[in-house]
């Protein structure tokens, strides 16, 4: 089943959205990822309608207008912006039709970068087709390759990369 976060991580590396999604998990030792699911907490904490489970996404923060998704930092914008355009779709078909808002926190700085996002049409063909690509991938054989790119070294997943 397609998660928010494989979209994700399909556009962030697809070798890392194969591993995900056929349960190779290092994600509980990454650094990285406990950061943000800190953040996710304290933010959860302070909020009403924070984390909320629909069928296969969880959702950040919903309102009467926005869907709000959360990211520790603006390392991968292009991938943060389709996952929450993932779960717009899963919302609209759900007959909820709101605006995105992607909320960036930086750690250790005090402001915070936050973009609007609307689903359009197109972007919705182009998420059927990135759905079918993914579980293409998922059920391949073939493993994709290794980036080698800077932020490799900091990915949960670098072990079963480069180790």
């Amino acid at each position: 089943m397609i998660t928010g976060t494989l979209v994700n991580y399909y556009f962030h590396c697809k070798r890392q959205c194969y591993f995900h999604g056929n349960r190779f998990n290092l994600e509980d030792n990454s650094e990285d990822v406990k950061v943000g699911k800190a953040i996710h907490e304290k933010k959860a904490a302070n909020l009403e309608n924070a984390e909320i489970a629909i069928d296969n996404i969880k959702l950040d923060k919903l309102t009467k207008e926005y869907l709000t998704e959360i990211k520790k930092s603006d390392a991968d914008p292009v991938a943060s912006k389709w996952q929450l355009l993932y779960y717009l779709k899963v919302l609209k078909k759900k007959g909820i039709e709101r605006k995105g808002r992607l909320e960036f926190v930086e750690k250790n700085k005090k402001g915070k970068k936050i973009e609007i996002i609307e689903l359009v049409a197109e972007q919705e063909k182009q998420l059927e087709e990135i759905e079918k690509d993914i579980e293409k991938l998922l059920i391949s054989d073939i493993i994709p390759p290794a980036l080698n790119e800077a932020k490799c070294k900091k990915c949960a997943y670098y072990e079963y990369c480069y180790i």
